[in-house]
């Protein structure tokens, strides 16, 4: 009865008894003003006032509680006409406290959610997908949160508001507190999204993919069969592909001999992936007496925008599969790149016309140029080294300032920057260091970008910035990571070196270009080393660019000497290969630690060339503990593609050889690597 007492009237009804005490005052200000003019009438008047405010003042005070109750009492009934419009309302309804426990629900949410009318417990007990981090805070817009859950295969979408037990009391229009109140309630309202999610879903699966369809070896595999089935072997190809779309409901049209355009539907897609493009594969099964099978590389673009733009998706996602050797799928959206497949070597092209094309546009973009920088990776290799020295002499032919950009130099790449840096036939600042590059450029400089094609990892990422001209020469196989708006890009993931694409580059700059001696031994010895001493990775063109550079002046007796090892790096190696662990029958791995060492990096990988030469062996992994780095070599012969394995683990490479780097511990890579292996294995893309 105390906190009844302390309310005070408010609204319409503090202005009716405002009004009578209004009316008093003006009574007794008209009874003083009469007593001016007439005393008896004023006393008259005075009685009656006095009688007026009385009564007044007595039924104030007498019904004051009574009135009070009363409007307590139509408060309390409009709060359960409310309450009866929630519990019948059609829509599930909750209110939950403070913590996200339940304290009251009508109708439909008990029989939406199969709950009893005593149901109190928190919402996280009935929705695990809803957390304590889901519910509104009063850092919230509005007070306001909302979450999707699913229930017994429908989809609720969750609105919850937030509401203060003040706020409740204070917008009431006829009581005012005079007590603050601390607290809140949740107010959850359960929309039944599932027919529209449905829906939606139907028209995603309808919207449609567009594809592109190349056939990687065409002229290859035509010149590997007799003339007379050449004909017969292009039908059974064509037939393949045109049968293999139609059965996904989808359309495939043939636009040029070896290229085909490809219309599905998304849903369609979906059973690509399951069967993991296993067109990939049948089409590898068309022989008819052809030595070479015929692979084909598939590019699919959806969830743009427009028609357009998954056609222009699907053409990135082709020229990515082509680039990374081709016989795979890529499957490419707004947000992300697929891969599939990617089994098989890239053919060797037996035309050196791309070459010769690629060369004469480098000689016209360097001709408008004023200067030239170049450089390749970080911890430069020798084959990185060997292609900018390739490089830096087509430039100094056209007679235009030309620097090596590198940093740090490893202690095997030493003996063949000392043939630069102490011969006095190149001058001072040939080579240079990254920061200096930056001071140096200037705003017509051209940039060449050699055996990378990642611009994170070059030796000087900020100089992509500044160069007008930027051209790529690299041999890996591309990434999600490319650097953008080049030039001019040549990127063959057949070659076996970046040395060898700058050799043939080096044939058609003309008859003025003349390499010498000592930059013949270092392309020369970076082809060596890429193809682990031309037993990976190598074609004709390989051998042909070796004449070349051996016909130049490399010396082969000179490179060797240069890749002499120290005795305690051949132990080390020895060390790595005999404690290597065979994983599955078909994996050696190996593990490697020194800090006293000058290129660990450099001993892993060769231990995990070493290690192919075990019998059974299909890839090789070393992992190499540098600082708080585990860097992991992976090399393979022709059955594996490590790159998809590195890949899976956030590196890349190319198929016989990739690489990783890893911030965990030794044994947590070592878990890490078998567990992607396991992984592989079971989901079909390693095939033992």
């Amino acid at each position: 009865m105390s906190k009844i007492r302390n309310l005070k009237y408010k609204g319409g009804v503090k202005r009716f008894f405002l009004m009578l005490y209004i009316l008093a005052a003006v009574l007794v200000t008209i009874n003083v003003v009469i007593a001016f003019m007439d005393k008896k009438a004023a006393l008259i008047l005075a009685v009656f006032t006095i009688m007026y405010i009385a009564t007044v003042a007595y039924s104030i005070v007498r019904n004051r509680s009574i009135l009070l109750n009363e409007m307590v009492s139509f408060a309390t009934q409009y709060g359960q006409v409310q309450r009866r419009l929630l519990r019948d309302l059609k829509l599930p309804y909750a209110l939950l406290d403070d913590t996200g426990r339940v304290v009251w629900t009508n109708d439909a949410f008990k029989e939406a959610f199969g709950v009893d009318r005593d149901f109190k417990k928190s919402l996280a007990s009935l929705f695990p997908a809803v957390k304590s981090e889901d519910l509104p805070t009063e850092d919230d817009e509005e007070n306001e949160s909302t979450v999707s859950v699913d229930h017994d295969g429908r989809n609720y979408r969750i609105n919850m508001r937030r509401i203060s037990m003040s706020d409740m009391v204070s917008n009431s229009d006829v009581v005012d507190p005079s007590d603050s109140y601390s607290g809140y309630l949740i107010a959850c309202f359960f929309y039944d999204d599932t027919a529209l999610k449905i829906a939606l879903q139907e028209i995603d699966d309808q919207s449609v993919a567009v594809g592109l369809i190349y056939l990687d070896n065409y002229d290859e595999a035509l010149e590997s069969v007799e003339e007379v089935r050449r004909s017969l072997l292009i039908a059974l190809i064509d037939r393949k592909i045109n049968k293999y779309i139609s059965a996904l409901d989808g359309i495939c049209k043939k636009i040029e001999k070896d290229k085909f355009l490809v219309i599905m539907r998304k849903k369609a897609l979906e059973t690509l992936q399951e069967n993991k493009f296993d067109l990939l594969q049948d089409v590898k099964t068309v022989n008819i007496g052809n030595e070479m099978a015929v692979t084909l590389s598939m590019g699919i673009g959806l969830d743009g925008l427009s028609y357009a733009q998954n056609y222009e998706f699907a053409r990135n996602a082709i020229d990515m599969a082509l680039g990374r050797g081709g016989d795979q799928a890529v499957v490419k959206t707004p947000d992300a790149l697929n891969y599939y497949g990617g089994k098989s070597q890239q053919v060797e092209k037996s035309t050196r016309v791309k070459a010769r094309v690629k060369a004469q546009a480098l000689m016209e973009i360097i001709s408008v140029r004023d200067e030239v920088y170049i450089m390749g990776h970080r911890n430069a290799d020798e084959d990185c080294f060997g292609a900018a020295v390739g490089m830096y002499r087509i430039v100094k032919t056209m007679d235009k300032p030309v620097h090596i950009v590198l940093n740090d130099i490893s202690a095997s790449l030493q003996p063949l920057v000392d043939l630069f840096m102490q011969n006095p036939e190149y001058e001072d600042g040939t080579i240079i260091s990254g920061t200096r590059a930056l001071e140096w450029v200037s705003s017509n400089a051209a940039l060449i970008i050699v055996d990378v094609n990642k611009p994170s990892i070059t030796e000087c990422p900020d100089l992509i910035k500044y160069c007008k001209s930027i051209v790529v020469l690299d041999h890996h196989r591309q990434g999600q990571e490319n650097v953008e708006n080049a030039t001019l890009s040549y990127v063959e993931a057949y070659a076996s070196s970046a040395c060898e694409l700058v050799s043939e580059i080096l044939q058609y700059t003309g008859s003025n270009t003349r390499i010498r001696p000592e930059e013949a031994d270092c392309m020369y010895a970076g082809m060596v080393i890429d193809t682990n001493n031309f037993t990976s990775k190598t074609g004709v063109r390989t051998f042909e660019a070796a004449a070349y550079l051996r016909r130049n002046g490399a010396d082969v007796v000179r490179v060797r000497k240069l890749f002499r090892d120290d005795a305690s790096v051949y132990k080390a190696r020895a060390d790595i290969v005999s404690q290597a662990e065979i994983y599955h029958d078909y994996f050696a791995i190996s593990t490697y630690s020194d800090e006293d060492a000058e290129n660990p990096l450099v001993i892993g990988a060769q231990a995990a060339n070493e290690l192919l030469n075990i019998r059974g062996i299909k890839a090789s992994f070393v992992l190499t503990e540098t600082g708080n780095m585990i860097n992991i070599s992976a090399r393979s012969i022709d059955e594996v593609n490590v790159q998809i394995i590195m890949e899976k683990m956030g590196g890349g490479g190319h198929m016989n050889m990739a690489a990783c780097q890893l911030n965990v511990p030794l044994e947590e890579a070592i878990g890490a690597l078998k567990s992607t292996l396991d992984m592989m294995i079971s989901n079909g893309e390693i095939d033992l």
